[in-house]
């Protein structure tokens, strides 16, 4: 569980999936690419700048440091909610849109590392519940954004939005 709550061990799998989507699978991977660094922005940027702070409920590894065995290092201050769980839901809700062939493995995946963030001691349950709601609900407000764009380009005549002949 340390190694897949470490974000460190997340970079190459990530920039691999950012080399696939922008450069092999065609437009469809490049829309799913900007769609998801919007999302990233948001999750990021809310729960770390807003939310967190607004909360202030402090990481079970700072509050309760004497009573748990911590596995990783103790984190920010804040868990509420977490931002692991956040992005990982958030990831796989945009993934599993437009791949809808790999989206329960998305999931599974999503939840193991929101799971490894109350196993290695770093978050409340319920911070991890909330973070994947919340990274979820980012995921599906950034789509339908994305709809209402591509319905109304696609009423006025552009076609930069189609890409259903695609793989």
């Amino acid at each position: 569980m340390p190694w897949i709550t470490n974000q460190n061990h997340w970079i190459i799998p990530l920039l691999i999936l950012s080399i696939v989507l922008l450069f092999k699978t065609g437009y469809r991977g490049k829309i799913t690419f900007a769609i998801l660094i919007v999302g990233f922005a948001i999750t990021d940027a809310s729960i770390a700048q807003i939310l967190k702070p607004m909360f202030g409920r402090i990481r079970p590894s700072h509050a309760i440091a004497e009573q748990i065995n911590l596995l990783v290092g103790k984190g920010g201050l804040y868990s509420f909610p977490s931002n692991h769980a956040a992005n990982s839901f958030m990831l796989a809700s945009i993934l599993g849109y437009f791949f809808d062939r790999i989206k329960i493995s998305l999931f599974i995946l999503a939840g193991i590392i929101s799971f490894s963030r109350i196993y290695v001691g770093v978050h409340y349950p319920g911070d991890v519940i909330f973070g994947a709601l919340y990274g979820y609900l980012v995921a599906w407000t950034v789509l339908s954004l994305w709809v209402m764009i591509k319905m109304r380009e696609l009423k006025r005549g552009r076609t930069w939005v189609w890409y259903a002949n695609e793989s």
